[in-house]
């Protein structure tokens, strides 16, 4: 059996020397004993997983929301995607899998229904009020609104951890400011990761719903040109594979050429740089896992184009202005008569302040659970 101390040998064996070590945690913010045969990042991986928020992912929204059709992405199956990408990034970079895999996992928990429409008129709602950031939300679902343990409020995750759900940052998504936990220094390798795969698995799997609803059209595509590039590949890989099977071979393939990019212009990098341990990359002024040049162009390019093609598209815009109206109307009710809100979230008004509380009870629901609360609340037939 390979025991936790065991384990710690082995990472100074296997892993990078810029690596964050799990020997190295700066620990939980409350002292628990160490488990035998499970290391610290394995057990954080497996926290998020059974946590309630991690759950709740399966019902929030990616672009397209949960009634519209059981093939789209929800939160939930992007986290995994994120998580798959990230994970097979770290093992060819040698870092700590294990660290890495758990910020994947709890990177999105902070999202609200609806995706970034509902973060957008969350923060709008809370501007005055401390505002809304999803970062902020995922670090303050992980250490005090999920409630498992007897000991501590929260799951009682590791710095590191921690440090890779508030310093998340993608063209999406900004860092929030967390003073202990360090924003003027940049985040482990292995939060660099995640937020590269990120950003793969973002745009790669929004082509194929976007296909699968129509929305976009492969002749429309044809004008990106790490599209046109990969689909000329594949065409020569094989012949008359099928409509379906070709696109999805061309969106792996594009998964696959990014992921090889972004490892070789990392190592580049790091190698230019003289990168030799956790601290050198703790003082590295910027990004060190990046894409290489010519693949960000090509990155920036079809970002654009599903940005007109997709999220501005009319049911799109439908959906996601319906969704900021649903969240406005459920937060004016819960604000004006806070005695509708579940006993649970009325008991922390007196401490918290209405708005944070409805703010945390809002962010927490799913998709379906805002649409039959609004149901209930406006539908003057519907049972309550």
């Amino acid at each position: 059996m390979l025991k936790s101390n065991q384990y710690y040998e082995h990472e100074d064996k296997f892993l990078a020397p810029y690596a964050m070590k799990s020997a190295l945690s700066k620990g939980r913010a409350h002292k628990e004993k160490e488990h035998p045969y499970r290391p610290i990042y394995q057990r954080d991986r497996e926290r998020v997983i059974h946590s309630t928020a991690f759950r709740l992912l399966e019902y929030k929204t990616q672009v397209f929301v949960n009634h519209e059709g059981d093939y789209y992405r929800t939160r939930l199956t992007h986290t995994l995607e994120v998580a798959q990408i990230a994970r097979s990034i770290a093992r060819a970079l040698c870092l700590n899998e294990d660290l890495t895999e758990a910020i994947a996992l709890a990177h999105d928990l902070g999202h609200t229904p609806f995706g970034h429409s509902g973060e957008e008129i969350l923060s709008e709602i809370m501007k005055e009020y401390g505002g809304f950031n999803h970062n902020v939300h995922g670090l303050r679902v992980v250490d005090y609104l999920e409630t498992r343990y007897p000991d501590f409020r929260g799951l009682n995750l590791t710095w590191e951890v921690r440090e890779g759900i508030i310093k998340h940052t993608t063209p999406y998504d900004s860092p929030g400011i967390i003073a202990e936990l360090k924003p003027e220094i940049p985040p482990t390798l292995e939060t660099q990761v995640v937020n590269g795969a990120d950003e793969i698995a973002f745009d790669s799997h929004d082509l194929d719903d976007g296909l699968t609803s129509n929305i976009l059209s492969e002749s429309d595509l044809k004008k990106v040109s790490l599209w046109k590039e990969t689909s000329a590949k594949i065409r020569k890989k094989y012949h008359n594979p099928g409509e379906q099977i070709r696109q999805l071979q061309i969106i792996k393939e594009i998964i696959n050429t990014q992921v090889t990019d972004l490892l070789d212009a990392t190592e580049a990098k790091i190698k230019q740089h003289n990168i030799k341990s956790i601290d050198d990359v703790r003082k590295f002024s910027g990004k060190l896992v990046t894409f290489s040049a010519s693949m960000q162009k090509e990155r920036e390019s079809l970002r654009d184009f599903l940005f007109k093609n997709l999220y501005r598209h009319y049911r799109v815009l439908r959906m996601s202005n319906k969704a900021r109206r649903f969240i406005k109307e459920l937060f004016k009710v819960y604000i004006s008569q806070p005695e509708q809100l579940p006993t649970g979230p009325r008991t922390r008004i007196k401490t918290e302040g209405p708005y944070r509380v409805v703010c945390d009870y809002i962010a927490g629901m799913t998709d379906r659970y805002a649409l039959n609360e609004y149901k209930k609340l406006f539908q003057p037939f519907e049972r309550v």
